[in-house]
């Protein structure tokens, strides 16, 4: 069992960076894949990014690549997402999730622990 928990969200104002973390309970954490998924009103949750258990590879839907950049630390427990060169269109409410997969994936139903969501907002 992972239960996950991020924080970090808020309000930016374009061009802007925020940095979301993620921390995450559990012995078995280290041999996770980790991933942000996000969520847009009236739109449904796509990827943003995924880690795998050593953090040594990851993924990144194609809208954030050279802008986004997703880490770990299995020491602490932690996932990080930093954001930067924010848009409006990455308005959202930022979901982090664990899938026992220890390889970093994209599909959302590879994905069995869930956080409870912060929102991400980026004014133009």
């Amino acid at each position: 069992q992972v239960q996950l928990v991020e924080s970090g969200g808020g309000w930016v104002q374009a061009g802007g960076s925020l940095r979301l973390s993620c921390a995450a309970s559990g012995h078995t954490f280290g041999s996770y894949a980790m991933g942000w998924f996000r969520q847009a009103p009236g739109k449904e949750r796509e990827f943003v990014a995924s880690i795998s258990w050593r953090g040594i590879t990851t993924y990144y839907v194609d809208s954030v690549k050279g802008r986004f950049s997703i880490s770990r630390d299995n020491v602490k427990n932690m996932v990080y997402l930093q954001m930067n060169s924010l848009k409006p269109e990455d308005t959202a409410v930022y979901y982090c999730a664990a899938s026992a997969n220890s390889y970093a994936t994209m599909i959302r139903d590879s994905y069995d622990y869930w956080g409870q969501g912060t929102q991400v907002t980026v004014s133009s």
